[in-house]
C-alpha cells in the first residue's frame, strides 16, 4: 500500500489526500459488502419460505432492507461532483411577514439541525439574528460531515409555509416564505484565491441566543470582500458575518472560510450556467424558485420540482427530509 511507503507522511498535504481516497473507497466497499449480503439473506429468506420456513412477512421484511440499501447506494453514486463529498453551509432568511416568517425561519432551522443529528452530522452556528417577538430573523450554520453538500443542495430555494397562524388573533390561515441558500463548505483540498486588497473589516459585540452571555469585547466580525462576480460579469459584494468564537482571530478565521466557500460556489454556478448553455433541452432548477410547499392544515408537504409529497408533517419537520433529497438527485443527478 501507498500509505506503507517510507516518506509518505514527509508531505503532510498529498498524503491526507491519499487518506481522504483510501477512506473513499473503502466507504465504497462497505456499502457494497452490506447490500451484497441484503441480497444474499433475502435470496435464503425466500428458499426457506419456499420450505415454509419462514413467512412472507419475513421475505417482505428482508426485501425492504435489501432495497433500502441499494437505493441509499445508488443515491451516493449520484453525487458524483468535486463539491459532492465537502461539507456545507446553510443559510436560512425569514422573508417579508414580519414575526411570521422568522417563525418559519425558526422551525427550518430545527428541520436542519434535527436532519443532521440523523446523519451523525457536526452543525455548528456561526451567525444567528433573533427576530423581534419570536424566531429568528436569520441563521448561518456549518456542517461537517461526508457528502453533506451533495445531500443539502436539493434544499437550495424558498420554501413555503401555509398554516393558520398563531400569532393571528382572528385564526386566519397565512402564508409565510423563506430562503434557504446552501453552499459547499471548502476545506484545503480546495485553492480559493482572495485579493487582500478587496478585504475590509468591521467587529462587534457578539452574544448568545436570546441576549445571553453579552460580550464586552468586540469578537464578533463582519467582512465585506468585493470581487467582479463570475456568473454576472458585474461589480459585487459579499458580506460575512461571524459570532461563533469567543475570540476575534478564531471568528476572522472562519469568516474567511465562508467566504471562500461562497467564492467557490459561484465558480461552480458559472459552470452550471455554462453547461445549461449547451444542453438547453434540461430543465433548469433556478436558485430563487419556490421549490417546496409546508401546508399544515391538509397535512401535505409537496416539492414542486419531482412533486414528491407526503402527509407526514411532523415527520419532515423533526427532520425526515431523506427521500425529498432522493427524489431530488434521482431526477436532477447534475
Amino acid at each position: 500500500m501507498r500509505t506503507q511507503v517510507p516518506g509518505f507522511w514527509d508531505d503532510a498535504k498529498a498524503a491526507e489526500a491519499q487518506m481522504r481516497k483510501v477512506k473513499e473507497l473503502k466507504n465504497w466497499v462497505a456499502g457494497y459488502n452490506e447490500v451484497k449480503n441484503a441480497a444474499d439473506e433475502l435470496q435464503l429468506t425466500f428458499d426457506f419460505y419456499k420450505e415454509e420456513v419462514s413467512t412472507e412477512d419475513e421475505v417482505d421484511e428482508a426485501y425492504r432492507q435489501a432495497m433500502e440499501l441499494i437505493e441509499t447506494l445508488e443515491m451516493k453514486n449520484m453525487l458524483s461532483h468535486e463539491e459532492d463529498k465537502l461539507g456545507a453551509v446553510i443559510k436560512i432568511v425569514g422573508g417579508a411577514g414580519g414575526t411570521e416568517a422568522q417563525d418559519w425561519a425558526s422551525m427550518l432551522f430545527r428541520m436542519y439541525q434535527r436532519w443532521c443529528e440523523r446523519q451523525g452530522y457536526k452543525c455548528e452556528i456561526t451567525n444567528l439574528q433573533d427576530g423581534e417577538e419570536a424566531g429568528i430573523k436569520t441563521v448561518t450554520m456549518q456542517i461537517e460531515g461526508e457528502m453533506a453538500y451533495g445531500y443539502l443542495k436539493s434544499e437550495n430555494g424558498v420554501h413555503r409555509l401555509v398554516r393558520v397562524s398563531p400569532f393571528n388573533a382572528q385564526g386566519k390561515r397565512m402564508t409565510s416564505f423563506c430562503s434557504v441558500y446552501v453552499v459547499p463548505l471548502v476545506d484545503d483540498t480546495i485553492e480559493i484565491e482572495l485579493n487582500p486588497a478587496n478585504l475590509s473589516w468591521d467587529t462587534f459585540r457578539s452574544s448568545g441566543a436570546g441576549g445571553q452571555n453579552v460580550n464586552k469585547v468586540e469578537t464578533g466580525v463582519r467582512c465585506h470582500y468585493k470581487f467582479k462576480n463570475p456568473v454576472t460579469g458585474l461589480m459585487d459584494e459579499i458580506i460575512i458575518e461571524n459570532t461563533e468564537s469567543r475570540s476575534q482571530f478564531g471568528n476572522k478565521d472562519n469568516a474567511i472560510r465562508l467566504l471562500k466557500s461562497q467564492l467557490y460556489e459561484l465558480e461552480l454556478e458559472k459552470r452550471r450556467v455554462e453547461t445549461a448553455k449547451v444542453e438547453a433541452g434540461k430543465k433548469k432548477i433556478e436558485w430563487g424558485s419556490q421549490i417546496r410547499s409546508y401546508v399544515f392544515d391538509d397535512r401535505r408537504v409537496k416539492d414542486h420540482r419531482t412533486n414528491y409529497q407526503t402527509s407526514n408533517v411532523q415527520g419532515v419537520m423533526d427532520g425526515d427530509i431523506d427521500a425529498f433529497i432522493k427524489a431530488y438527485l434521482m431526477e436532477f443527478p447534475d
